[in-house]
């Protein structure tokens, strides 16, 4: 509950002006939006630029932020829309899209660095990251989507639904069938142990 109300006081603060409060706003949600991105887009370049997107939108429509629902569940449906938005162009801009590769740059040093980890546990933490991102990449938008708001977001179905103009049932099903789809990659590919 402290977290929503300090939102709402940065958001008031920034809606007067103050520079200060919006960039502790964009600080608070940063790695979050890019994280998603990263999962979501499928490269550092285009999180990037997804992440710049989603905030100048926030930023430019701020003023319109009701706070009917938390902030956070506003901040990441824009970045639901721009995300679509920015796959859209992508496929337009590329006649045969490429898949995601672990030869690319993954940009996994660009996730922040937790403190006490040792060189052996980044290792299989950037290998994890790099395999959830490979599974990822293999399920339709909408269902990556899905997965993304639910596991790393924590948003309910309902939340996701009403973000996505869709039913409950329907955010339930999409859940559940890319669970599916991505236990049948793991499985092939021995992943999970």
């Amino acid at each position: 509950m402290a977290l929503i109300n300090e939102d709402e006081a940065l958001i008031a603060a920034a809606l007067n002006g103050s520079a200060f409060a919006w960039e502790k706003l964009v600080k608070r949600y940063e790695s979050r939006v890019y994280n998603q991105g990263l999962r979501l887009m499928g490269n550092p370049a285009d999180a990037m630029d997804l992440c710049q997107e989603v905030f100048l939108g926030v930023y430019r429509n701020l003023h319109r932020f009701r706070g009917d629902a938390k902030f956070s569940s506003w901040l990441f449906r824009i970045a639901h829309n721009k995300s679509v938005d920015l796959n859209r162009r992508k496929r337009l801009m590329m006649v045969q899209a490429k898949p995601w590769s672990q030869e690319e740059d993954d940009g996994l040093d660009m996730y922040p660095a937790a403190t006490g980890f040792e060189p052996d546990e980044k290792l299989d933490q950037s290998q994890a990251n790099t395999q959830v991102m490979t599974m990822l990449a293999q399920l339709p938008m909408d269902q990556r989507l899905i997965v993304e708001l639910k596991i790393y977001q924590s948003l309910t179905f309902e939340e996701i639904a009403d973000m996505q103009d869709i039913s409950t049932n329907t955010a339930k099903t999409r859940f559940y069938t890319a669970l599916k789809k991505l236990k049948v990659v793991s499985e092939k590919d021995h992943v999970l142990p």
